[in-house]
């Protein structure tokens, strides 16, 4: 009966798996791999940087669990004067080519430059990439070219997240274990949004009469984290802000350091009274309000590539409650090309 047992289990798909919490984060050469704490993943690829390569990505999207297909996209580059854009008509086709032969063609609107592969142009790309791939999206005078480099190792690092290495289904590593060993994919997690306290009678002189008790216990959060405003030799008294957060904990936040193009900011959970226990939410802070805390930051002063992250008060922390990148630094479109979220949540 044991046996029986043990060899029903290899028949049924495994219960959902408990995915990194915060996610998976990888790049190599041209692409790069998002993986969120359901068990998605989503592969982006793009141009050769440098060059006059024309600016474009692609990518490919797979839900955890067995038996989940791969869905593709391709966005083409659109970041300043384009006279490779400009000469074409609202709407256009480009033949999407790969290793030299044709797989359909592709419809894209001028106004958003992204379209959706279909099945058999992403069957035919997810053959080709674990090995050798030239890919091109090709007009009657210009091609858009998405290198390869990369790309196995990016696949590969997706399989092993989502548990397929060895099996069926795995795209860069096949083996003979069925698609039912693929581990299914773990829910969203709810998060409940708890509302700040009201200030208390005596708030405003919290500040003043701690100050520095509470830079000395701030300081001492300070280890993995950039805070060279607080921590520097030399660096003058903090301006520190507090507001309340319940009938016991205050937050407490100052500048920790500025670049040329983002501000981070420090907030710490303190107690109302000493010895404070300060707990660091982050030192990269750039956005705070009624609904939680937020980091938005460029990855370089032309804002093709940001990375955001969102906090939520549940009434005895700050919950991790979305974390993302556009991509690469690549031109592709002010402000980034995709959404590439690490941990997704829903906040009620």
């Amino acid at each position: 009966m044991r046996i029986s047992l043990m060899l029903a289990g290899f028949l049924l798909p495994l219960a959902a798996q408990a995915f990194n919490p915060t996610g998976l984060a990888f790049s190599h050469n041209d692409w790069q791999l998002a993986c969120d704490n359901t068990g998605t993943c989503r592969a982006a690829g793009y141009h050769s940087d440098g060059g006059e390569n024309l600016a474009v990505s692609v990518l490919l999207t797979r839900k955890a669990g067995p038996h989940t297909a791969v869905s593709g996209q391709v966005m083409l580059g659109e970041y300043g004067e384009n006279p490779a854009l400009a000469a074409l008509p609202a709407q256009f086709k480009l033949s999407f080519k790969v290793n030299s032969k044709t797989i359909g063609q592709v419809a894209i609107d001028k106004g958003s430059l992204v379209a959706d592969l279909s099945p058999e142009q992403v069957n035919a790309l997810l053959l080709a990439l674990p090995r050798h791939a030239a890919i091109e999206f090709a007009g009657k005078r210009d091609s858009w070219v998405v290198s390869d480099k990369g790309a196995t190792a990016v696949l590969l690092k997706m399989d092993e997240y989502q548990g397929r290495i060895g099996t069926a289904g795995a795209l860069a590593r096949k083996g003979s274990l069925p698609e039912s060993q693929v581990p299914a994919a773990a829910p969203v997690p709810t998060i409940t949004r708890v509302a700040y306290a009201k200030a208390q009678a005596g708030d405003e002189r919290f500040i003043p009469s701690n100050r520095k008790a509470l830079v000395e216990a701030l300081r001492a959060t300070i280890k993995d984290e950039y805070c060279d405003e607080l921590t520097a030799d030399g660096a003058p008294d903090p301006e520190l802000t507090a507001q309340r957060l319940s009938g016991t904990q205050m937050l407490v936040s100052t500048r920790c350091w500025l670049g040329a193009y983002n501000v981070g900011e420090g907030y710490w959970i303190v107690s109302h009274r000493p010895p404070f226990n300060p707990v660091l939410v982050s030192a990269s802070i750039s956005e705070s309000g009624a609904e939680g805390l937020g980091e938005s930051h460029k990855g370089r002063g032309l804002g093709d590539c940001w990375a955001t992250r969102s906090f939520t008060w549940d009434g005895k922390q700050f919950r991790l409650t979305a974390a993302s990148t556009t991509g690469m630094c690549r031109l592709i479109a002010p402000g980034g090309a995709w959404a590439l979220p690490t941990v997704v949540t829903n906040v009620r």
